[in-house]
């Protein structure tokens, strides 16, 4: 048995330490992009707008969503005439709709997102735009490219290795107290 055991420690101490430095990566990142999630302004508008209803229904006409695009893409066009539109969001609850309009460069990859007022057509904000945000990509390993996703499949299996070996060892050596000192109750588990 305790052979068994010193072999599971063994391979433990050597999946843990190149997996505690990923364990930290994803844990750092992690709690960064939570935090920016938590605090961030699309959150903010999705705690105001919850309980809100909708103006627009199923039911409603197509004028009701198609004007307001309408609107918001002249003044894209406006701003940056002849610029490919990669995706369109409307968000009609709210004190102030909007429509969010992803901009593509004219030879492919992400640009500019425009938030443009649903009601009037001015454009309330233009930012850069990329598909996930660059710390999405870091957490993920993404932005260092496929090595960086194969990394990332790479660490989670690591980290999987970690929690079985550790229960084992932790199985094997409850059994072998149990069997030993005889310890029954809630002494089996913790020691």
């Amino acid at each position: 048995m305790t052979k068994s055991v010193a072999s599971w420690r063994r391979w433990h101490r050597w999946i843990a330490f190149p997996a505690a430095i990923f364990l930290l990566w994803a844990a750092a990142t992690g709690a960064i992009v939570a935090f920016t999630e938590f605090f961030g302004e699309e959150e903010a508008l999705r705690e105001r707008t919850r309980d809100l209803v909708s103006p627009v229904t199923a039911q409603s006409p197509a004028d009701a969503w198609s004007a307001p695009i309408a609107r918001a893409l002249a003044a894209v066009q406006a701003r940056r005439p002849g610029t490919p539109v990669d995706r369109v969001e409307e968000q009609f609850k709210g004190d102030r709709p909007t429509v969010t309009v992803f901009t593509g460069k004219p030879g492919g990859g992400e640009d500019r997102k425009f938030v443009v007022d649903a009601r009037t057509g001015a454009v309330l904000s233009e930012e850069a735009y990329a598909d996930k945000p660059f710390l999405y990509r870091l957490h993920s390993g993404e932005a260092f490219g496929d090595g960086g996703l194969v990394a990332a499949m790479l660490w989670g299996t690591a980290l999987v290795a970690m929690t079985v070996t550790g229960l084992v060892m932790y199985w094997r050596i409850m059994r072998a107290r149990v069997e030993q000192v005889g310890a029954t109750g809630a002494r089996r588990f913790f020691w």
